[in-house]
């Protein structure tokens, strides 16, 4: 085997990891995020978890990526630790199908049905098809369906060019004596953590495994013990990814590690205590990709079922490891924003969604208790109202900053749309509580100088104020659901607004030529209605972005100049219908 041949399996070797790679990500994108919202949701009975955990993993094959969202859930606050348990288990049953489609590369015979079923027969097919869609497919779905089978046609590719240059290696002396040294089982163990943590994939290590295997000349001995030990290198990632996190999402990692070392001591002493006794025959013999897939899923379907009773135990075990020195705060919006999620954008996506709808209800809120404080202003409402805005302008700094992380990700039509839609609303809503400050400061003011509106004032503030209520009420609800129907009636309701602030005005004005009311409630009053009417204003910005992104973009002016046109009696109808409702007294 001469250097040309190393570099050959080398690029074999990229190749087989980058195709799984690309595989993975086409599987992740073409769920948009809906497995790991199942994952979210579905956790309440032990078995459910598992088989989730399991079904999951074996569909974005990559039992790491599953135990590293499942540590963001922790770190969230979204999944409980004793939830996370079963997942855990699942992740590492479903990571064996990427051992079983690689023992493809091993099948033999020469009937049509067998050959069909080797790699190098279907793998060109599913390159061609695989690239025709990604290049010339219109729609998302299938450009993603030919990511997946491009993927799949390297990652075969490249076990292929791997193999047929590894198995150059079987005649010679020094392959031979390094796999007789890794019959020490604890050698074994050790050489398979440490492959398995550097390339951070099971699937990928045992991949490499089974192309060795291909030479005929690594047995069973050799690869029972690699095998257990590439279960435990594959918890490197999420211990990795723990760090800086919460202590319940560390001890989700811990859980982990803690299943692969128990299951590995327990099935390693059963098995080669039997071995003692029965003397396997199989053990000298040479192992084949389809043997190292069943010793691969053998023990991850053991392992779960003998230590699944005793989960409690596993907890028990990581919060000893990891011990409580005080209570955790409670997980709040910017929790849901863990960077973790940001490898599946799609999940992120929709966990910045509902961080955004938190944020939209902290500034509406502040509005809320602003406008309680026109007519009786209390000092620990006030306070609330400053705590609140400050607290909106957090989840914009947070917010847009995850947002931009998740920009620079590959995204389908609809994600970027969602992103967009996202960074435009949040400064919507911060603008919102800035004037929920500046209402409270208003009304601070009133109450320090003992000034009294009129009671016709009132009542007109009050039509003001219920208008405000519902524009409110409707523009959290078109957020959150990304109702167009019901963001069609914002605007109407915003114009009746602005008519609204004029009217107050000119009555305000009629009484004050009338000496019924004073210059300095005027300036008061003009303060709290220009800022009603500026709300109303934000409002509006959010419905007609969330119209604009869902209608392929087009100029926001535009629009609401058309809209208000004669081409559209149902804008006019709904402005009567509210303009009846906000009649002034």
């Amino acid at each position: 085997m001469d250097i040309f041949n190393v570099l050959t399996s080398l690029g074999g070797l990229a190749l087989f990891l980058y195709g799984m790679h690309i595989m993975g990500d086409g599987l992740a994108k073409m769920s948009g995020g809906k497995l790991e919202a199942i994952l979210e949701k579905f956790t309440s009975s032990p078995i459910k978890a598992v088989l989730l955990g399991a079904g999951v993993t074996a569909v974005i094959q990559s039992s790491s990526a599953t135990t590293v969202m499942v540590v963001g859930f922790v770190n969230s606050g979204i999944m409980k630790l004793s939830q996370a348990v079963g997942i855990i288990m699942g992740a590492n049953i479903g990571t064996t199908i990427t051992s079983w489609i690689l023992s493809l590369t091993s099948i033999d015979g020469d009937s049509f049905v067998m050959q069909l079923l080797k790699p190098s027969s279907f793998s060109p097919v599913l390159a061609l098809v695989g690239v025709f869609l990604m290049l010339f497919a219109k729609n998302a779905k299938k450009k993603d369906i030919g990511t997946i089978l491009a993927g799949f046609a390297i990652l075969m590719t490249g076990m292929e060019t791997m193999s047929g240059e590894l198995k150059q290696l079987a005649d010679v002396p020094q392959f031979r004596d390094l796999f007789l040294m890794f019959k020490n089982p604890i050698l074994g163990v050790i050489a398979g953590a440490a492959l398995t943590a550097v390339i951070q994939s099971s699937s990928a290590s045992v991949g490499i495994l089974q192309a060795l295997c291909l030479t005929g000349k690594v047995s069973y001995a050799a690869t029972v013990p690699i095998i257990m030990g590439q279960n435990i290198g594959t918890c490197v990632t999420a211990l990795l990814s723990s760090a800086g996190a919460n202590k319940n999402a560390k001890r989700a990692a811990l859980v982990h590690f803690y299943f692969n070392i128990i299951g590995t001591v327990l099935f390693m002493s059963v098995f080669y205590l039997l071995n003692a006794f029965l003397h396997f025959s199989f053990m000298g013999d040479s192992a084949d990709a389809a043997g190292i897939a069943v010793i691969h899923s053998l023990f991850n379907i053991i392992a779960t079922v003998v230590l699944l009773p005793f989960r409690n135990v596993l907890v028990r075990l990581a919060v000893l490891t990891v011990r409580d020195d005080g209570e955790e705060e409670e997980a709040d919006g910017l929790k849901l924003l863990d960077g973790r999620f940001l490898e599946k954008p799609a999940f992120a996506i929709a966990q910045a969604k509902k961080a955004a709808v938190a944020m939209a209800d902290v500034a509406f809120q502040a509005l809320r208790l602003s406008i309680e404080l026109i007519d009786d202003y209390d000092k620990k409402k006030a306070k609330q109202v400053s705590e609140l805005e400050d607290l909106t302008d957090h989840y914009e700094d947070e917010l847009g900053t995850y947002l931009m992380k998740i920009g620079n990700a590959d995204l389908s039509v609809r994600d970027s749309q969602s992103v967009s839609l996202m960074l435009h609303c949040i400064g919507d809503f911060e603008r919102i509580s800035d004037h929920a400050c500046n209402i409270m400061e208003t009304a601070k003011e009133r109450n320090s100088k003992g000034a009294e509106f009129s009671d016709k004032a009132k009542e007109e503030l009050a039509v003001y104020e219920a208008a405000i209520h519902e524009i409110l009420d409707m523009t959290y609800q078109v957020f959150e659901t990304e109702d167009l129907a019901l963001a069609t009636q914002i605007e109407p309701l915003e114009e009746v607004i602005d008519t609204l602030n004029e009217e107050v005005k000119k009555k305000h004005i009629k009484r004050l030529r009338k000496g019924k009311c004073t210059i300095e409630l005027g300036v008061i009053l003009t303060d709290l209605t220009t800022n009603f009417e500026r709300v109303a204003d934000h409002c509006s910005n959010v419905a007609v972005c969330l119209i604009q992104t869902r209608a392929d973009g087009f100029e926001t002016h535009e629009y609401l100049d058309n809209i208000k046109g004669d081409d559209h009696p149902e804008f006019m109808v709904k402005y009567r219908q509210y303009r009846k409702k906000y009649k002034l007294p």
